[in-house]
């Protein structure tokens, strides 16, 4: 299974690519869609372009995104979540399902902490897909949000078989 993880920004979004067979993962690429300055719709649309772009080159089955934090600025905020939506609209458009994980959730399937700093989420990330060097910060957010999403599919799977469950209930 291909898995798309996205970290969402206004300026930068960092995308990454990984494929999951049974308890390996594998990295297949990497980068960030960088939308610069201007109007916020034409920067949305450098978004929702960058992304479509990603998933038409790669071809991931699944996709998972951070989560908007509240900021101290309600008006950054605000702007993360309009790029957050351009991100979840490319995956929609494409026909892909989107998880969505908080940023202590992701580090905690990372790292093993869910207060980790950005430098061990991509020493760990690094290190878990045997990366030759250090992704960018905002890649490497993504990638580790697609390892949150293969670590917490493998274990929805081993739940749903032991507990015999059917849309999320049990049966």
């Amino acid at each position: 299974m291909r898995i798309l993880g996205i970290d969402p920004g206004l300026r930068v979004t960092g995308f990454g690519v990984i494929e999951q067979s049974g308890s390996k993962l594998r990295y297949i690429t990497s980068g960030c869609v960088r939308s610069g300055s201007g109007e916020l719709a034409a920067r949305l649309k450098v978004i929702l372009d960058g992304l479509a772009e990603v998933i038409e080159a790669n071809r991931p089955q699944q996709v998972a995104i951070e989560k908007v934090f509240v900021n101290v600025n309600p008006q950054s905020t605000l702007l993360l979540g309009q790029a957050r939506g351009s991100a979840i609209c490319a995956a929609v458009i494409a026909g892909l399902p989107v998880a969505e994980y908080t940023a202590l959730q992701v580090k905690q399937a990372v790292v093993g902490k869910g207060h980790a700093k950005k430098e061990q989420v991509q020493h760990m990330v690094k290190r878990l897909l045997a990366l030759p060097g250090d992704p960018s910060p905002d890649a490497a957010d993504a990638l580790a949000c697609a390892i949150c999403h293969a670590h917490g599919s493998k274990l929805s799977g081993a739940l749903n078989q032991k507990f015999k469950m059917k849309r999320g209930r049990l049966v």
